[in-house]
């Protein structure tokens, strides 16, 4: 059994939970489906958001996965660096980390997006100080398989039962549930809280800002007071 005083962890997703880009995203992959010839409805984009890019082209795309991925993959590519500007942090998404931070949990980022989102991102939430991240470059799969969160874990060096993911998407709520940790989900993302709970979040909250008024209620605050 872990000691109550070891170190704990709070996983955080990124797109969709601390900043407001899931559907930046839609738009993104709607104009690069069209450009290839391939449209696609918008809102069967959204509901693959936050699994991994591969994963989403092949649902999408079918059988023309192999022939249009990779003209897909970059068009949204350029289509979504264009639209960085319109990029921001949620209410209350910088304060929830630095309050998480300050409860001496150890908050890694940890996110579907490519190395090049990543640096966006980075530069909107403005938290580097204050967390570790990690991406998928670092693992073989993304969500919603656990890879991504066993990494985080790896990287916080905490057991899954000292750990708490925050995230907007089912792919995040059943990567935790099958890395073992605990997830709570947020509704920034556009999942609804009915599919957050099917999908195994113990708590749904509003988004980040409430969160962190209801820090001490939830998940997260019994995790930190051990």
């Amino acid at each position: 059994m872990t000691a109550p005083d070891a170190p704990t962890a709070v996983l955080l997703d990124i797109d969709g939970t601390l900043v407001d880009s899931n559907f930046l995203h839609v738009h993104a992959w709607v104009r690069a489906f069209d450009e290839a010839g391939h449209p696609v409805d918008a809102w069967r984009v959204h509901r693959r958001i936050g699994m991994g890019s591969g994963r989403l082209l092949a649902e999408l795309l079918g059988d023309d996965a192999d022939r249009l991925g990779d003209e897909v993959k970059e068009a949204h590519t350029a289509r979504y660096g264009e639209l960085a500007g319109l990029l921001r942090p949620f209410d209350g998404a910088r304060d929830l980390v630095r309050a998480l931070a300050d409860r001496g949990a150890r908050v890694v980022l940890s996110t579907s997006a490519a190395p090049e989102e990543v640096e966006t991102l980075r530069a909107v939430l403005d938290v580097d100080d204050l967390v570790q991240i990690t991406g998928a470059a670092d693992v073989d799969e993304a969500k919603p398989e656990p890879d991504l969160v066993h990494a985080a874990l790896e990287l916080a060096g905490v057991p899954a039962d000292r750990a708490v993911f925050v995230g907007d998407s089912v792919w995040d709520v059943e990567a935790a549930a099958r890395a073992g940790v605990t997830c709570v989900g947020v509704l920034s993302g556009g999942t609804s809280e009915a599919e957050l709970r099917d999908a195994g979040a113990a708590v749904v909250v509003e988004d980040a800002a409430a969160l962190l008024r209801d820090l001490d209620d939830i998940p997260v605050g019994a995790l930190l007071r051990g």
